[in-house]
């Protein structure tokens, strides 16, 4: 058994999350959790909402409320879009916590007492019609480096590369459009040189591992040509409080949201710890050495923040443990372990478009939800999402999927074998001899526990589920070769029992293999075969009181009790179990939903 630490990339709650977003971070990462917990892995996944940054505050502004009552709002409905979708958070919490302020004030205090946190002059850009300080990521203009005419003050999301503000060719605002004002400005710079040949080796280690994705890897590398000082403090009073003499008390000072972001994964781990009753448990995750079993962590992400998680958090760690050129003493929590690996996906589009709400060209998540339930849009997720490239989601792909491969494939398997079973017994019937024809179905099942399990332990999400569904299609081969339907002789009846009860085994070995990509299904099935209560254990989402400094808070987390989780391994049924004829698993969609969902996007 290993300790995996799952961690969840934090939405931003500048609204509700749209298809996109969960494609990269949400379902992947939920599919891998539950596998590795169904496997025997001791796993903690956490994550929440981001809350900090400018455009919280500049969408506020727009709608004439508090950043924090913004943020209330939109963390409530991501949580629960996130437990309805059915992503199995032990913690899903928020950074807005005194928790989780002072967590991220701890490592900035160690990181800069350690030295790796240099104040610096820098020129920072103001709004000439408003005076107020203009943010990194509302300047943009042409790339310096790949000439990207559209890059941000704080990165260039083509190339992928850090920039300032200053670096960018014809800066203007994307606020208004105005050309801004540089003035000097003081902040706090994260001293990514000194802690270069750091990252080097680590990465250096992963890559010889051969377990990361190639294109992270090699991203990962190639930021290090051209490392440099990162800003961690932004002209911004909307934020985290510098925790240091001198600045504390200054209205426009705070961290930089990717700085806090990125411990929110320590946070919520002590804040999980917390609440369990055991205050020192997360560090069974986090610290070197504290257990003897295997530490493993793993980084669910979408492209777009990779350098912030294999440069950025690991340079926090390897800071605050004093590990860089300048040295230094580990801070309170001790030598906190770096990423075992970034999983990063591509970009998932739609209609052959970038997602935009600004644009109307987007379906968020809660009308999937309630227009086609989380079946069979984590379904499309696991076989056509951005896993190793950039895909595209169309409504004619996702429904011809979910008719052709869920509800003609799994779904008709598993009706026409209860129907069967109900028809002719009415509960699982007692098997005679096998047939080598029998016995080689069976093998086919067991062996897929062994070769979809190996493939999602390496987050291979895409190839997992297509070999699982073609033990599916065995299992139907198997159906048409047998032919049961035909065996209605009084002297076939041992024969139709052998067939019927290897077929409902087979049945419940596949649900066991599909849990992870189909919890919601896979507790139908589980009910179908005679079973009680959850077969697979849900998320929830439950209102808290806030700890520390807002004990007087309450707000809402994702946590769940999975202790229950099946083990990934095959259960004999029950002979005499009783077998009633099934209702539909899945439902099928008529064509229709394709013209009706593109009219809704060509209005919206």
């Amino acid at each position: 058994m290993s300790k995996i630490l799952s961690a969840v990339a934090w939405p931003y709650a500048n609204g509700p999350r749209h298809l996109g977003h969960v494609a990269g971070f949400g379902v992947p990462s939920d599919v891998f959790s539950r596998y590795m917990r169904m496997a025997g892995h001791d796993v903690l996944m956490v994550s929440g909402s981001d809350e900090h940054g400018t455009p919280i505050l500049v969408l506020a502004d727009q709608e004439g409320v508090t950043p924090q009552d913004l943020v209330d709002k939109n963390h409530a409905i991501i949580a629960q879009e996130l437990a309805d979708l059915g992503c199995s958070y032990d913690l899903y919490t928020r950074t807005t916590t005194a928790n989780h302020y002072a967590v991220a004030q701890e490592l900035f205090r160690q990181v800069h007492a350690n030295g790796y946190m240099i104040e610096q002059t820098t020129r920072g850009a103001i709004s000439p019609s408003t005076g107020r300080t203009l943010p990194d990521r509302y300047i943009e203009g042409t790339c310096p480096i790949c000439g990207y005419g559209e890059a941000r003050g704080d990165q260039c999301d083509n190339c992928g590369n850090q920039l300032e503000p200053t670096d960018l060719i014809d800066p203007k605002s994307r606020i208004n459009g105005e050309i801004p004002e540089f003035i000097e400005t003081q902040h706090f710079f994260l001293d990514l040189p000194a802690l270069a040949d750091a990252l080097r080796e680590w990465l250096a280690g992963r890559e010889a591992s051969g377990t990361w994705r190639p294109n992270v890897i090699k991203f990962s590398l190639n930021i290090l040509d051209d490392i440099r000082p990162r800003a961690m403090t932004r002209d911004i009073d909307w934020g985290i409080p510098v925790p240091l003499e001198g600045w504390e008390d200054q209205p426009a000072k705070r961290l930089y949201v990717w700085f806090d972001a990125v411990i929110g994964y320590l946070s919520a781990s002590i804040e999980w710890a917390r609440r369990t009753g055991d205050d020192e448990r997360w560090r069974e995750w986090w610290v070197e050495g504290a257990v003897a079993e295997e530490q493993l962590s793993y980084y669910f992400m979408g492209k777009d923040n990779i350098t912030f998680h294999s440069q950025i958090w690991p340079a926090e760690l390897l800071a605050y443990a004093g590990r860089g050129a300048t040295g230094g003493e580990p801070g309170t929590y001790g030598v906190l372990n770096l990423p075992t690996e970034v999983v990063s996906s591509e970009y998932l589009t739609m209609e052959g478009k970038q997602f935009s709400s600004s644009r109307g060209h987007v379906i968020g998540i809660r009308e999937v939800l309630e227009r086609y339930g989380p079946d069979p849009i984590r379904y499309f997720i696991c076989a056509a999402g951005p896993e190793n490239q950039d895909s595209n989601f169309t409504w004619a792909e996702f429904v011809q999927r979910n008719n052709s491969e869920l509800v003609a494939g799994w779904g008709n398997l598993v009706n026409r074998t209860g129907a069967m079973i109900a028809k002719s017994f009415g509960e699982i019937p007692r098997p005679g001899t096998l047939e080598p024809v029998d016995e080689a179905v069976r093998a086919a099942t067991l062996a897929a526990f062994g070769s979809v399990g190996d493939l999602l332990a390496r987050q291979r999400i895409k190839a997992a589920i297509n070999e699982a569904m073609r033990a599916v299609g065995e299992v139907n081969k198997y159906v048409t070769d047998t032919e049961p339907f035909k065996l209605k002789d009084e002297d076939q009846r041992e024969r139709l029992a052998t067939v019927l009860h290897t077929l409902i085994q087979c049945v419940s070995d596949l649900n066991t293999i599909l849990a992870p990509f189909l919890p919601h299904a896979a507790n139908r099935v589980h009910a179908f075969l005679g079973g009680e209560g959850e077969f697979i254990p849900m998320p929830v989402v439950e209102d808290v009181s806030g700890l520390d400094g807002d004990a007087d808070r309450t707000y809402p987390v994702i946590t769940g009790s999975y202790s229950s989780t099946p083990r990934w391994e095959s259960r004999p049924v029950t002979v005499g179990a009783p077998i009633a004829k099934p209702t539909g698993v899945f439902v099928k969609l008529d064509e229709s939903v394709v013209e009706e969902e593109l009219e809704r996007l060509r209005q919206s």
